[in-house]
């Protein structure tokens, strides 16, 4: 290529240089050149998760990958298929997989020890077995994890504060959860310090809400509080918020999904922004990064969600000192 000696040349030779960068192949220049080839494995249905899958491809494309050009998902969202869609995700040599919750990870880590596991929103994952420390989790998975467990005797104070303390707490729980049996023991130890008291019911599979919830109205139960990170929980969460309304009974939950549904009341971490926390994961082990050695995130923020206008159907008036320190209120 000739030398450009003229200013005139110059100004002409910037000019080209600005609009190719302007231009939709400059703009995939500034992309990432490689496919990401991920998978989902998660144990509910897409309609009830799309607000979460949405924050992933949020996520996705901050870093630079856009479903059908440069990203390509396999989406495996099924409780009766969970252990063959894990199956099948770890045959296809996926740049990584992302789980969500418990179960549907520690399927995913049984099923292949070479594929790269981003979970989201898992709780004690140490104490599962699922990672070796936060700092430092080991062999093929990281991601985030929660607080659940830690938050527990905050989310009863909370309830306690909008309800008679005279009243029976029913607390629904998964029996095939492990991570419920944990959380019901450290759950009673609060009640027990708090003065309150606990009534555990339980189901195994999602045809048994209704009898569940049968079982705390039998017991005239005073509210409803929902274990967190169980996928069949979150996935009957319409079903659980209409039986708690039909039974006139407050109900407190662990995610805002709830109580965009017309719960009550929920505190915990942002889910959608966790979700959007395991895209960059994701980009860095596509980068070349050892998930082993990738650090597990916690949820540093909490927000507490309040539906006032289910309180008013419930005959309910909200603290205003509980008021001042939610970060949503809906109307």
């Amino acid at each position: 290529m000739p030398a450009i000696t003229s200013v005139a040349g110059q100004r002409v030779w910037l000019l080209l240089v600005l609009a190719l960068l302007a231009s939709p192949l400059g703009a995939l220049a500034q992309t990432p050149a490689k496919t990401l080839h991920i998978g989902i494995l998660s144990s509910g249905v897409l309609e009830n998760r799309s607000p979460l899958d949405a924050a992933l491809l949020d996520g996705l494309r901050d870093q630079g990958y856009i479903e059908g050009r440069n990203l390509i998902i396999e989406r495996r969202y099924s409780s009766s298929r969970l252990r063959d869609n894990a199956s099948e995700l770890a045959s296809m040599k996926l740049d990584a997989v992302l789980t969500t919750c418990s179960p549907s990870t520690l399927l995913m880590k049984r099923a292949t020890s070479s594929t790269p596991i981003v979970m989201v929103a898992v709780s004690d994952p140490i104490r599962q077995g699922i990672i070796a420390s936060l700092a430092h989790p080991g062999e093929n998975v990281t991601g985030t994890s929660s607080q659940a467990e830690e938050l527990l005797a905050k989310r009863l104070e909370l309830l306690a504060s909008v309800i008679p303390k005279s009243a029976t707490i029913a607390v629904l729980a998964n029996a095939t959860n492990q991570v419920h049996a944990l959380g019901w023991q450290r759950l009673q130890d609060a009640a027990q310090q708090m003065g309150l008291k606990l009534l555990k019911v339980e189901l195994t599979k999602s045809e048994d809400l209704p009898t569940a919830i049968n079982e705390a109205v039998r017991a005239q139960a005073g509210a409803l509080f929902v274990l967190p990170d169980d996928p069949m929980m979150f996935n009957l969460r319409p079903q659980i918020v209409a039986l708690a309304a039909q039974n006139r009974i407050p109900d407190f939950y662990w995610a805002r999904e709830y109580v965009e549904s017309g719960g009550l009341m929920s505190y915990g971490e942002n889910l959608r922004s966790t979700y959007r926390a395991g895209a960059a994961y994701m980009d860095k082990i596509k980068k070349g990064a050892n998930p082993g050695d990738l650090p597990v995130q916690q949820p540093t923020r909490f927000e507490l969600v309040i539906n006032l206008k289910t309180a008013k159907e419930l005959g309910l008036s909200i603290p205003q000192s509980v008021l001042v320190r939610a970060d949503d209120v809906i109307q």
